[in-house]
């Protein structure tokens, strides 16, 4: 894998570090003690200035930018989240013998960050670091509630068909964001995956936004509806706990 490095990334990421470390230095030290010449640090450090991830005081030091401290507000915010989801996740898994997972926005993706398994044989199998398009399936469910903006840049005008069931066009998907978010929960049936049937649904914060999904996925042949209507229920119940952990008053508000 060391093809893939991407030298002048990894260089930068040397002299951030180094700004981490010690706040207010300059670039002839963070040259030093990062191996470049003084030209090509001043560069990249530039070029990271211009982005808010250092930031230039008056007599020329560097320290940590505006956009370090949006990034460690967001890693620490989600380590929290997982630390207190994993006990809910694993007792939802329990409770509905089915794969659970917590998914949260990357980008423009859905990302997985931590699942319980059951430890039945035939089972959905879920990947942590996983990722999957907001416009279909069980993601739609965090597309859901974002502001209107955001949905707007992820829902395609031609959305690519991951499976005979995936949404064919953006007015389809649009009017089902706009369901899930009355519903408040979100059913997908094959949608990403041939034969499987999932349920999401919405974890909130503080500031009443919608920060992450609890998702229960299975073989489509083992859910019939009374089965589903209680995972929903369940899911539901889950993903309101957590959000209660991370400090939300209870009140839903409508993306947009």
């Amino acid at each position: 894998m060391q093809n893939y490095i991407v030298e002048s990334v990894d260089k930068a990421l040397d002299l951030l570090m180094e700004v981490a470390r010690k706040p207010n230095i300059g670039v002839t030290d963070l040259a030093r003690k990062t191996g470049l010449n003084k030209s090509r640090a001043y560069r990249l450090l530039h070029t990271m200035e211009q982005r808010q991830i250092v930031k230039r005081t008056k007599d020329g030091a560097y320290g940590l930018g505006d956009a370090m401290l949006v990034l460690g507000i967001t890693a620490s915010s989600q380590t929290d989240m997982i630390r207190l989801a994993t006990p809910i996740l694993e007792e939802l898994c329990q409770r509905v013998n089915e794969t659970v997972q917590l998914r949260t926005i990357d980008g423009m993706e859905a990302l997985c960050v931590a699942k319980a398994e059951p430890s039945r044989d035939l089972r959905v199998h879920a990947n942590v670091g996983r990722r999957r398009p907001l416009y279909a399936g069980s993601p739609k469910c965090l597309l859901a509630f974002q502001p209107q903006a955001f949905i707007d840049k992820c829902v395609p005008l031609k959305p690519a068909a991951l499976t005979p069931n995936t949404p064919r066009s953006r007015k389809a998907i649009l009017a089902e964001l706009t369901r899930i978010r009355r519903q408040g929960y979100c059913v997908s049936r094959g949608e990403v995956s041939d034969h499987q049937v999932s349920c999401a649904a919405p974890v909130f914060t503080l500031d009443n936004s919608v920060i992450a999904t609890v998702h229960v996925v299975a073989p489509a042949f083992r859910i019939q509806e009374s089965e589903l209507e209680h995972i929903i229920r369940l899911a539901t119940s889950s993903a309101a706990r957590l959000s209660r952990a991370l400090g939300w008053s209870g009140e839903e508000v409508a993306a947009g």
